[in-house]
């Protein structure tokens, strides 16, 4: 298109021009992070109706196992009430919350990274420098998006259409929803703030929010109605009730947030610098007061240690509280009881129930130093990491304070989980902190491999997302599955011992540490050989 031709575009046209050529871009870059969230996330949902046959395989039983849950409040605030005794309503149910979780998560991450990432690195100047509209980019993030949570929609519609078409297309649209609900507040958030880091762990937050409104609203009642469940988007999703009569209205919350959403990132959008935020970062002190490469570092990381560090205490004190809940909710259930052992070991049940758990917080845990690890991909690509090396600081202390941080602070949350854990359930601390710490040798191995890519192959660092949501997949759906061992064992989480309750064994741990060493080693190495991204 020639510039005089561009000139005489309408004004509406002429900001959306670049979409197309954008979007293809951004789903170029996200070939490999999108398909794998997707596939995960769909992989999670339609696996569940054969599970949940597998484990209560008459009505009687799905019957019972709905009377169950009207009188568990601590499991109804962990996966929300039961609207029906069906499979194809009990699959919404036993997965909706998370899988809506999952699609949230997915789309805050791709917006962010096409909006705010974008401009942080400096690209998106040079790209606005051309024949690019000022929506462009915002457009073009908010559609890789809708084409994810699309993807997800037709793979849940179609694998759950043999359950009750209606069922199958509200929970598609329902989970797909959600998604861009996030996606759009995504887009506000990329608008506010001036760092990518902080727009994504603002997000989180909300939906973290979110999560705990409809936990605490569907404690209190059995039905989905409270006004905290309907004040959340995964409020709204278990309120569609798929396969249980299906509320075909709650839809409109969707599209309506969604909508306003991104009317409202698009007008912020239109009214800011490339480059610029409406609540700038606030100047430091005149007088540097940052003594060293690993102060700096933990400057930048602290936030997010601190929300990390304080979810996983409260995810152990809801898990230990509700201990004994699961225990009576399986009751004679022997299938149950054997996905369970098979999360948790072989000990009694509720050793198990609280193994599994654990587990379950380890792998979350892999997603914590994976973000962490790449926060040294983000200083870099953003330039931040060149003025730093300028002066007397060498690239494996500037690494280092970073990957400290990263590691040590796994560490530090998995250790709260089990004191959160041993609150919650009123047991001694002892062996549920051990449990806990066990979980790092794998959670360290995702790390590992997040500094080898990003120290030898820096333009496919982001890679490492997707094998901690591989990884998410095998210790989630796995075992549930009755997955082969040898599947099981391509996770560093499925050679752990599994404890409390378990034999101790270090051989694997030990293996593990050092591969992990190993890992670091080869890519701190590799990341002082290469050139710097500038």
């Amino acid at each position: 298109m020639s510039a005089a031709a561009f000139a005489v575009r309408p004004r509406s046209s002429r900001q959306l021009a670049g979409t197309r050529a954008l979007l293809r871009f951004a789903l170029r870059q996200d070939r490999v992070l999108i398909p794998v969230w997707v596939a995960v996330n769909a992989l999670m949902v339609l696996s569940m109706p054969n599970t949940l046959k597998g484990l209560y395989a008459t009505p009687a039983e799905r019957a019972d196992l709905v009377a169950q849950m009207a009188t568990n409040s601590s499991l109804r605030a962990m996966v929300g009430p039961v609207f029906g005794d069906s499979l194809g309503a009990l699959t919404a149910w036993r997965v909706g919350v998370y899988a809506g979780a999952l699609a949230a998560v997915t789309g805050l991450l791709v917006v962010v990274r096409h909006t705010r990432d974008e401009e942080e690195s400096g690209r998106q100047e040079l790209v606005a420098s051309g024949m690019v509209g000022r929506r462009a980019s915002l457009t073009a993030a908010l559609l890789a998006a809708a084409v994810a949570n699309a993807a997800l929609a037709l793979l849940v519609v179609a694998g759950l259409a043999g359950r009750g078409a209606g069922g199958a297309l509200a929970f598609g649209l329902g989970i797909a929803g959600v998604g861009m609900v996030f996606a759009t507040m995504a887009a506000i958030v990329a608008q506010l703030t001036e760092s990518a880091r902080l727009a994504r762990g603002l997000t989180a937050g909300v939906l973290g929010a979110a999560f705990v409104l409809r936990a605490a609203g569907d404690s209190a009642t059995d039905d989905g109605s409270s006004v905290l469940t309907w004040l959340s988007p995964l409020g709204w999703l278990e309120n569609l009730r798929p396969y249980a009569g299906e509320r075909w209205w709650v839809l409109l919350l969707f599209t309506a947030a969604a909508t306003a959403q991104a009317g409202v990132a698009y007008a912020l959008a239109g009214r800011r610098d490339v480059g610029m935020s409406f609540l700038p970062t606030r100047p430091g002190p005149a007088s540097g007061r940052l003594g060293s490469a690993a102060t700096l570092a933990w400057r930048l990381q602290r936030g997010s240690v601190l929300g990390w560090s304080i979810g996983f205490f409260l995810a152990g004190v809801v898990y230990g509280g509700m201990t004994e809940g699961a225990a009576d909710l399986v009751g004679d259930n022997d299938n149950a009881r054997r996905i369970i052992e098979r999360m948790g070991g072989q000990a009694g049940l509720t050793d198990a129930f609280l193994s599994a758990m654990v587990g379950m917080l380890g792998l979350v845990a892999a997603l914590y130093v994976v973000a962490s690890v790449l926060r040294l991909h983000g200083e870099e690509t953003s330039g931040r990491a060149e003025p730093v090396l300028a002066n007397a600081v060498g690239r494996l202390r500037w690494a280092a304070g970073h990957l400290v941080i990263a590691f040590g602070g796994s560490v530090l949350i998995m250790l709260l989980a089990g004191l959160g854990f041993a609150l919650g359930y009123g047991r001694e601390a002892g062996p549920i902190l051990g449990a806990c710490l066990v979980q790092v040798a794998g959670v360290w191995v995702i790390g590992a491999l997040a500094v080898l890519l990003h120290g030898i192959a820096p333009r496919t660092a982001m890679t490492a997302w997707g094998v901690a949501g591989a990884v998410l997949l095998i210790g989630w759906v796995g075992p549930a599955l009755d997955a082969p061992r040898a599947v099981l064992d391509l996770s560093p989480f499925g050679h752990l011992p599994k404890l409390p309750g378990g034999e101790m064994r270090w051989e694997p741990v030990l293996v593990l540490l050092l591969v992990a060493v190993a890992l670091v080693g080869a890519g701190t190495a590799g990341l002082r050989r290469r050139d710097m991204t500038t």
